[in-house]
């Protein structure tokens, strides 16, 4: 959706709404840590983010990168700022081209700083002299399909008459020329700000305004960013703020509340301005503090529209249905998916293409560093220190497994307990949900989708077992007509109970106006393209160790020698079925060996 639409749609609602900008790190890992900030700060509410562009294009394909993964990994609504400098027109068209790829609809139009060394903004040949030139080759190129910013500079009335005459003049040339919304420059003075907006007005521009707001992070931080843009700074500001200079953590807390009273006069002010845009400076914590002094988060109300995270890329954006397989690995999915054949509704690719289960082109990766790696999961020489390790994910003392990107989800503290125990008796779970017989959409663990609707879930675990435990537990499965199971080893060799055609729903929804929504899956052919992915993911957590270590030898021969198993059990109004058979079969295996500790087939334990 287009930035402006989005402003307007909560004007309309009476609401404040607030946007994060980000900048590309200069580091791989740099970007890695950011991109996970960013996950981090959806959960703050924005209505869109901002990513930056490097004067000259030294960052470009680290901001088209950033682009894509916000639209389509993260789902967030994406601005992708562009610059004239040092960019020829060949440039500018390849990173519009690539944003319109990724789904991006924002363009923040720039003329750009002068390029690095240099004291003097000049145009580089087969460039753009001014911003108004970019904003006009967009139009030409792009029709309506983009909504164009433009920066807003509210210290004009610092500026000399004449000077500031021509500057209200351009900036109403590049509104006229099809501009659709203004981002300001950071400002401090409210009442600077304010006759600003009030001048734009009077000269006829009536495109929204939107206010950019940096929080005040550390005493040499403020002092460097304002001079470096020649920001004003109020004498009250460094009245409170300058006896504190060498205590940061008091800088952060006074200029929060300072900067907070800011965004309340803006509010409050008769200029029609219901959003502000944070400068986050790829930080935090002063963000979410300034939020939480503003009484903005949490949200009064959080909709999810899908129990899993949507691409709002072109050709993914109306996806409906994704199979469980991939749940905790939401990039992975996107990126083995690109290239299949075709999403009819969402349902992810013919079968019978030849493209169907292809590994991506980057391969399985673990998205922790050898080094964080140790940090998290430590040297497990046994089979029961493995089991540890997955139990105390199941009770979140654990923020992440190999199969797993991000700690255990919410609605997995309903099942914890009963998820550790199984664990802990030689079943290693990878996957769950617990089953959910018509619960509120609005429910805080559970809820997804419009509101004043009713959510299902079938119950389902995923997880690498031994052979002869396997053996039990198929046993005791195979008492209950409610549970469907696949059972896949390494080779790829299936076997299953599920004889109906089709797929499995396991997650629905039934809301106001609408059709049941299924939007998750359990079929054989995608249980077999997971396959492969889930069983190279336990070699990668395996080869961050030495190859002769007994972890390795130990994370090697349970890959080595487990199945790969789900189960879902079809009667969603028993939240407890599932477990029984596990429960039954693991006590079983466990009598049949003296000290009852967890024991996995040909594994040290």
């Amino acid at each position: 959706m287009k930035i402006s639409q989005k402003v307007q749609h909560s004007q309309s609602q009476g609401k404040v709404w607030w946007s994060f900008e980000y900048f590309p790190p200069r580091t791989a890992q740099g970007l890695q840590n950011l991109l996970d900030r960013i996950e981090r700060m959806r959960g703050l509410g924005p209505e869109f983010v901002d990513i930056t562009w490097n004067a000259g294009g030294r960052t470009s394909e680290l901001t088209s990168e950033l682009v894509k993964t916000c639209q389509g990994t993260l789902g967030i609504e994406t601005c992708m700022h562009l610059t004239c400098t040092n960019m020829p027109m060949e440039k500018v068209d390849i990173a519009l081209r690539e944003a319109k790829e990724h789904g991006c609809r924002n363009i923040l139009a720039l003329r750009g700083d002068p390029p690095a060394g240099k004291e003097e903004w000049e145009a580089v040949e087969g460039g753009f002299v001014h911003g108004i030139d970019l904003v006009k080759h967009i139009r030409k190129n792009y029709g309506d399909y983009f909504d164009i910013a433009i920066a807003g500079f509210p210290q004009y009335h610092l500026l000399p008459p004449e000077e500031r005459d021509a500057e209200m003049r351009y900036l109403k040339e590049k509104v006229d020329a099809g501009v659709n919304f203004i981002m300001t420059q950071m400002f401090y003075d409210v009442d600077l700000f304010i006759d600003w907006v009030k001048a734009v007005r009077a000269a006829g521009i009536t495109i929204p305004i939107v206010p950019g707001v940096a929080p005040v992070q550390t005493w040499n931080g403020f002092l460097k960013s304002t001079n470096l843009a020649k920001t004003q700074i109020p004498q009250s500001f460094m009245d409170v703020l300058e006896p504190h200079k060498n205590n940061d953590e008091k800088v952060r807390e006074i200029g929060t509340k300072l900067v907070a009273e800011m965004c309340r006069k803006i509010l409050a002010a008769d200029i029609g301005i219901r959003g502000i845009h944070f400068y986050t400076m790829n930080l935090e914590k002063a963000t979410k503090m300034l939020l939480e002094e503003l009484n903005l988060v949490p949200r009064v109300e959080t909709v999810k529209p899908l129990p899993w995270r949507q691409s709002l890329t072109p050709s993914r954006r109306n996806e409906t249905i994704r199979p469980i397989f991939w749940a905790n690995r939401a990039k992975s999915y996107l990126s083995r998916t690109e290239n299949w054949d075709e999403f009819p509704n969402g349902r992810f690719g013919d079968s019978r293409s030849p493209a169907y289960g292809e590994l991506d082109g980057y391969g399985v990766s673990l998205k922790h560093s050898v080094k964080e790696g140790l940090k998290l999961w430590g040297e497990p020489s046994t089979f029961g220190d493995v089991t540890k390790l997955f139990s105390r994910f199941c009770y979140k003392e654990l923020n992440a497994l190999p199969w797993s990107d991000q700690a255990a989800a919410t609605e997995t503290s309903i099942i914890s307990n009963q998820l550790a125990r199984i664990n802990e008796l030689g079943f290693l779970t990878i996957n769950s949900q617990p089953a959910v017989n018509g619960a509120r959409s609005d429910d805080p663990d559970v809820g997804w989708g419009p509101s004043n609707g009713y959510v299902y879930q079938k119950a389902y675990l995923e997880f690498f077992v031994g052979p002869k435990l396997l053996d039990l537990l198929i046993s005791h499965i195979e008492q209950d007509i409610n549970i469907t199971y696949y059972v896949i080893n390494r080779q790829g060799d299936l076997r299953t109970n599920n004889h109906s055609e089709g797929p499995n729903a396991v997650t629905w929804g039934v809301f106001p106006g609408k059709e049941i929504i299924q939007p998750t899956i359990v079929e054989a052919i995608s249980f077999m393209a997971w396959k492969d992915e889930a069983y190279e993911l336990g070699m990668k957590w395996a080869d961050i160790y030495q190859k002769d270590s007994q972890a390795h030898k130990t994370i090697t021969g349970i890959m080595g020698t487990s199945y790969l198993v789900n189960v879902v059990h079809n009667d969603f109004k028993d939240p407890e079925a599932i477990f029984q058979p596990f429960f039954k079969a693991g006590e079983e295996y466990a009598k049949s060996h003296a000290d009852g500790s967890p024991v996995h087939d040909g594994v040290p334990n």
